[in-house]
């Protein structure tokens, strides 16, 4: 009776462990356009114009704000442990840029040079002026609110 318990317990133990185990896998994922490199390196400048482009990568990711004769394929490879936040593996932005009867002028390729790391100050945002405690900022107009407003009034005549 004792030895099926003791055995069932070190079952338990293995399955739970298993478990969180598994839970701790390397998590992929893959973002925006999927990059084949026969059909990027197909893209010519002097060749090709924006119906080929069109034909051979697809619609672009997005085309530039400020010049439309930018188009942009963009593709990013993430990885994360468990419940970590997605880290940058790798990324590609393909920037193809056109004159302006349409012909490919320029195929430019950028990877995870262009990522930027932003770490913020901590979990307080700088100010200017007092630094009050928070019983300060919630009882501190008590007794301030309508005072400058009283003097002058009658308590037995109220208005």
């Amino acid at each position: 009776m004792i030895l099926g318990q003791g055995r069932s317990l070190v079952l338990t133990t293995l399955a739970a462990a298993g478990l969180l185990v598994g839970g701790c896998a390397n998590i992929r994922d893959q973002q925006g356009y999927i990059v084949d490199e026969t059909l990027v390196a197909s893209v010519q400048p002097g060749v090709d114009n924006r119906d080929s482009v069109q034909a051979t990568l697809g619609r672009p990711t997005f085309t530039g704000q400020f010049n439309t004769n930018e188009w942009y394929y963009v593709s990013r490879q993430t990885k994360n442990l468990a419940f970590n936040s997605p880290r940058p593996a790798r990324q590609t932005v393909l920037r193809i840029t056109f004159d302006e009867a349409g012909n490919v002028t320029a195929v430019d390729r950028r990877g995870l040079e262009q990522v930027v790391s932003i770490d913020p100050m901590g979990d307080k945002t700088p100010t200017l002026g007092r630094d009050k405690s928070f019983f300060e900022e919630l009882f501190g107009n008590i007794g301030a609110v309508g005072a400058g407003g009283m003097a002058g009034q009658d308590p037995n005549n109220p208005r």
